[in-house]
């Protein structure tokens, strides 16, 4: 049986305010393209299918089309609700789509829903473990006195796993390996002090465990226990990273194979850096994709005024701008004035405190009388 894992679609996120939804339609065609393409037998979303737990409608007909574009070649879909995702939301007229070989996770309960697929090795059945807080699990209990990892651990435990059989979980949790954590980036929500971690020995009873909520594809403990990642970079951090979605082939009993299918993204997310003149130079601006979503460091010792826009007459998709120079990594930047402080602040020294602090240089004896004079005339105080 040949399954596809992804996780972390988060239709209609916006990052730096760009909209990704034509990127996300693009990728999620990719998906519908390689289970044709590779005789998928089901495809797993292992949660935060959208950014949102009130999604836009835009998110959702996105969503709904891609649903009937998997249903359509009869390969049945299996998803999760993330931490991103509302369990109320996902679960609606789930029954109704599990006609359509669509099974979603309902609204927990207390019992992990399952899904059992047949293929010629026998049953293989798919475990649907949305999201779910340590309260949530230890309420299951009437008396329980152990960690986020016991708790999971004895919910597994009592849903009636036959160990003999093949078995798949999907999860979104943020899932260690003893004391090795996942490799993260910052658009995920990230956990406090340890709190949140389920140790990977919590899901040993299954054959593959499908996770998401990092985003970094990479494998926790052992090669059967793996983050997909999300299908897009969502943030600077990740842009080293290609993005990619296992292929896993369940043999019999203990056989499970894997590949890693790549992404092949709308535009690329990445960052260039160097002066400005350098990096709108014809041999710089046609060394890749001008349309991809960049992070730009300019070098520049002066602060260009229109920087931005000079940009974007090249990049037009330039998602951040920042410097680094010698006052940008001088002793610190300028110090924030204190709330209490900033009432008192004119707009004037509210401008200028914010420009040394974006770009470590003050402003100039010209700038200021230019801010002033622009201040002046939209009647600013």
């Amino acid at each position: 049986m040949k399954l596809l894992h992804v996780s972390d679609l988060h239709i209609g996120k916006r990052v730096h305010e760009f909209p990704m939804i034509e990127d996300q339609r693009h990728i999620l065609a990719q998906i519908v393209d390689t289970i044709r393409e590779r005789d998928v037998d089901a495809l797993l979303i292992a949660g935060d299918i959208y950014d949102k737990s009130s999604p836009s409608a835009e998110a959702v007909a996105l969503f709904d089309d891609f649903l009937c574009a998997v249903a359509d070649l009869n390969v049945p879909c299996l998803a999760v609700a993330g931490n991103h995702d509302s369990q109320e939301r996902i679960a609606y007229a789930s029954r109704l789509l599990a006609s359509r070989n669509v099974y979603l996770s309902p609204v927990f309960d207390g019992a992990i829903d399952h899904v059992t697929l047949h293929d010629e090795h026998g049953p293989v059945t798919f475990w649907l473990i949305p999201y779910l807080r340590f309260s949530e699990i230890k309420s299951c209990f009437d008396e329980f006195d152990g960690d986020y990892t016991d708790a999971m651990a004895k919910l597994i435990g009592q849903s009636g796993v036959n160990p003999e059989e093949r078995n798949v979980a999907l999860a979104h949790q943020f899932v260690t390996w003893q004391s090795v954590q996942p490799e993260r980036s910052d658009s995920e929500i990230g956990n406090i002090g340890g709190v949140d971690n389920i140790d990977a020995r919590a899901f040993d009873v299954f054959d593959y465990v499908a996770l998401g909520h990092i985003h970094r594809p990479q494998r926790i403990g052992r090669d059967t226990v793996r983050y997909s990642g999300s299908p897009l970079k969502y943030s600077i951090s990740e842009a080293p990273w290609p993005k990619s979605m296992p292929l896993v082939t369940l043999g019999k009993k203990g056989s499970v194979d894997f590949e890693l299918v790549p992404f092949k993204p709308l535009h690329d997310l990445r960052e260039i850096r160097g002066p400005l003149a350098d990096l709108t130079s014809p041999d710089v601006v046609g060394a890749a994709d001008a349309e991809d979503y960049l992070h730009v460091t300019l070098t520049d010792e002066e602060p260009w005024i229109d920087a931005m826009s000079r940009l974007r007459e090249h990049y037009p998709n330039v998602m951040r701008l920042d410097y680094d120079n010698a006052a940008t990594r001088s002793a610190s930047q300028a110090a924030v004035s204190a709330p209490g402080e900033l009432e008192s602040m004119s707009s004037e020294d509210l401008f200028a405190e914010f420009f040394e602090m974006r770009t470590g240089i003050p402003l100039t004896q010209a700038q200021t009388d230019l801010v002033h004079a622009v201040l002046t005339e939209c009647g600013a105080k």
